[in-house]
């Protein structure tokens, strides 16, 4: 795989899979916690936090839903990578559209940032980052660990009172993060990376198995909770508002699209009619990235033009009980 040995830069497999041909993704390496306490060693306040993201990535796209939806855009500043990954990795291409320079270290690749917080890192560079410009450093690379952050540590710089995690919901909430982690936002990723016809296979029925089941839960219930917006909808939004344009025929999880399941597509338009989420979608981002970016999968880079998706049209969730929080209502 390309990746960071020692500060330096290598090139090989793109991706890594085990000895049966299963894909395994490499566990994160910066683990810190940004506190909402002025005492701790990364205490949350306004301007001091930057998120390196890309818009194709779902794992980044997470972090681009919390900061929108809790109003954190004028208090954490964001830099966006080039869609095409190529062999030098996330790179920096403010002349092409939706991407941006690195406004903080003025990097030309993200691996730099990552070698500029450990001259010796080895591993991935991967997105999100969540940079502390104080300290000059690398807080946390793990998506669901900065989604919390997001969501709890910075309620006292936040533009909205809104809160992912409500404390009555918490045990659902993480467990339901964890039921969708393994076989829906990484299975389509297990699937598109197998090796073997037995993995992919695998991958594949726990993939579907997982979305005809959170079919049914939503056949009566608002969100994948209960009545309220939580962080689990977030992270499932992510790998649903990529799945038809890409996951399907890229990554050849084909069995059904999500427009083919009627609860959870009305689902994925309530969320992306919500304010401020469809400014972090950027299908063309996603697109180019997966097509263009995966040479093994899809040798010609052709990106297809379709499908058409109405994310905008009626749904139907105001059937059921409950609905977004107030401050984020039209």
């Amino acid at each position: 795989m390309n990746m960071l040995v020692d500060g330096e830069w290598r090139t090989g497999a793109y991706e890594s899979t085990n000895e049966e041909g299963e894909f395994e993704r490499q566990t994160t390496s910066f683990r810190e916690w940004v506190e909402d306490d002025p005492e701790s060693e990364f205490p949350a306040e306004s301007g001091r936090y930057h998120l390196y993201v890309s818009y194709a990535c779902p794992w980044a796209h997470r972090t681009l839903l919390v900061r929108a939806l809790k109003g954190l855009e004028d208090h954490i500043s964001v830099s966006v990578v080039d869609p095409y990954r190529q062999n030098d990795g996330w790179e920096f291409s403010p002349d092409r559209l939706g991407c941006t320079a690195d406004s903080v270290n003025g990097a030309a690749y993200l691996r730099d940032v990552y070698t500029k917080a450990d001259s010796e890192f080895t591993g991935r560079v991967t997105v999100p980052v969540l940079w502390d410009k104080e300290r000059d450093t690398i807080v946390n690379n793990e998506s669901e660990e900065i989604l919390r952050m997001l969501d709890t540590e910075f309620d006292a710089v936040a533009d909205r009172d809104v809160t992912l995690y409500p404390e009555e919901y918490r045990d659902g909430v993480d467990d339901t993060i964890e039921a969708i982690y393994e076989p829906v936002n990484n299975g389509v990723y297990r699937a598109g990376f197998a090796e073997t016809q037995t993995a992919y296979e695998e991958a594949v029925g726990d993939l579907f198995d997982a979305l005809d089941h959170w079919e049914g839960v939503l056949a009566d219930r608002r969100y994948l909770c209960g009545p309220e917006l939580t962080e689990a909808d977030l992270c499932l939004f992510t790998t649903l508002v990529r799945f038809d344009a890409v996951y399907a025929t890229h990554f050849k999880c084909n069995v059904r699209r999500i427009v083919d399941y009627p609860n959870l597509w009305n689902y994925l338009k309530e969320l992306m009619q919500l304010p401020d989420v469809a400014e972090t979608v950027r299908i063309d981002h996603i697109k180019e990235h997966y097509y263009r970016s995966h040479a093994g999968i899809n040798p010609s880079g052709i990106v297809p033009v379709g499908p058409e998706l109405d994310f905008e049209s009626d749904h139907d969730r105001e059937r059921l009980v409950g609905g977004p929080p107030e401050e984020v209502r039209h």
